[in-house]
């Protein structure tokens, strides 16, 4: 089955709620991308380069706009200002099975202990649950991030059954465990 979500998804998507409001990156993020997610706490949990400069910064707008309009994956600043960028978070047709959508998230370290990793993830999964109608909204989590564990739990989502999802990540092997929304 290829889904392709570039005739579902509105030209420029904006959603808002719980507080929080996201939106497409733009060419005017750079600097704010680069305060984000050159930090070791990103590093250690996303797959993004690092360090993460300006032409990492660059290349991830360059691949969000190429997932979007090849209608694989969708990546959006979260702001409580519909400005300034506070994180990401992001949704994509899972590997494993192109009927499931997958979520993840980062937030900036100067922003994390203010509930935002968990209002953006409960704003995006009713928009991916409601618009796209997955078979399952899933995350995958390292079972070593107690706090993205957290905000699975915070926002609806169980552990599965399913077997841990093996991805290489700047070089190493990860395992993530399975997450699936339950309740929006």
């Amino acid at each position: 089955m290829d889904v392709d979500w570039s005739s579902t998804l509105p030209p420029s998507l904006r959603v808002a709620g719980h507080g929080v409001e996201l939106r497409e990156w733009s060419d005017d993020d750079i600097t704010e991308l680069v305060a984000l997610y050159d930090d070791p706490e990103m590093a250690r949990w996303t797959p993004v380069a690092s360090p993460f400069d300006t032409g990492a910064a660059l290349a991830h707008l360059v691949e969000a706009r190429v997932g979007k309009a090849q209608g694989r994956r969708l990546q959006l600043a979260v702001t409580t200002d519909g400005v300034r960028p506070r994180g990401e978070v992001l949704f994509f047709r899972s590997q494993a099975d192109e009927r499931d959508v997958e979520l993840a998230y980062g937030i900036g370290a100067e922003h994390r202990g203010q509930g935002l990793a968990g209002r953006a993830v409960r704003l995006i999964a009713g928009y991916v649950a409601r618009e796209l109608r997955p078979r399952r909204v899933l995350l995958r989590i390292d079972p070593d991030n107690a706090a993205s564990e957290g905000v699975a739990r915070s926002c609806g989502f169980e552990l599965t059954e399913d077997a841990p999802v093996l991805r290489v990540s700047r070089g190493r092997e990860v395992s993530l465990r399975t997450w699936a929304l339950t309740r929006t």
